[in-house]
């Protein structure tokens, strides 16, 4: 058991969730970080610090079994969990006419399905939180209004299909679960919402995005952190709130 607070962040091994995950260390957390590569996932923990407050674990966000292990480790070894990141994700750079029903299946399992697995594996822990926080990693090509009105969002945001209805598809996640837990007593002090980190220079932008991760990570964590009287339900970038 620890006094710090306890995130667990997924595909913390680079990119936002690596620098999510930094950002959260210097907020005093006990960071675990979530990798399908467990090799990648020792090297990120060490690179980010060596008092083992950066906690890696391999996790597979598809993988029933191994959230479940994790969501074990999580109850025996710290009791609670009280930041969850729901930043893993996939994309498939396609053109919409292009786009094939098996590629944005895969896309939604990763993006979406996959954080129904994890909010569910993970709701005893963030339950028994004094002040529960869930951030929901989204993206603002996901704005239904902001695309119908024309926005030139940067890149290649008309090849991005899949993943833009995948992180449609996960803002209604995050409304759905933000109207069930403010319903229910054991759930209401849960906040859960969805971040927006901009067009961010990583891996699946191809390094071309005009936001460092630093920025781009910069929302994530202010969600991960706020108050009792912070809002849950909305979905955010670092300048406020995004129309959905």
């Amino acid at each position: 058991m620890t006094d710090r607070p306890v995130a667990l962040v997924t595909g913390a091994n680079k990119g936002l969730g690596k620098e999510t995950a930094r950002q959260l260390l210097g907020h005093g957390m006990t960071v675990v970080m979530g990798s399908r590569d467990p090799e990648r996932g020792v090297a990120a923990a060490e690179d980010l610090c060596d008092d083992g407050s950066a906690v890696p674990v391999q996790l597979d966000v598809n993988d029933q079994a191994g959230v479940d292990a994790v969501a074990e480790r999580l109850r025996r070894e710290y009791g609670r969990l009280d930041v969850l990141v729901n930043n893993a994700g996939a994309v498939v750079d396609r053109l919409a006419a292009d786009t094939t029903a098996a590629e944005m299946r895969h896309v939604f399992e990763v993006n979406v399905f996959s954080v129904a697995t994890i909010v569910h594996a993970m709701l005893p822990l963030l339950r028994a939180s004094a002040a529960p926080r869930v951030v929901n990693v989204s993206s603002t090509t996901a704005s239904l209004g902001l695309t119908s009105g024309g926005t030139d969002f940067g890149g290649d945001a008309d090849r991005r299909m899949a993943y833009s209805a995948s992180k449609t598809a996960l803002n209604m996640l995050t409304v759905q679960y933000a109207h069930a837990f403010t319903r229910d007593a054991a759930l209401f002090h849960i906040k859960i919402n969805s971040a927006t980190p901009g067009y961010t220079a990583t891996d699946m932008t191809g390094h071309r995005g005009t936001r460092t991760v630093e920025e781009g990570a910069r929302v994530i964590v202010d969600l991960a952190t706020l108050p009792d009287t912070g809002p849950t339900g909305g979905f955010f970038n670092d300048q406020g709130r995004v129309p959905w």
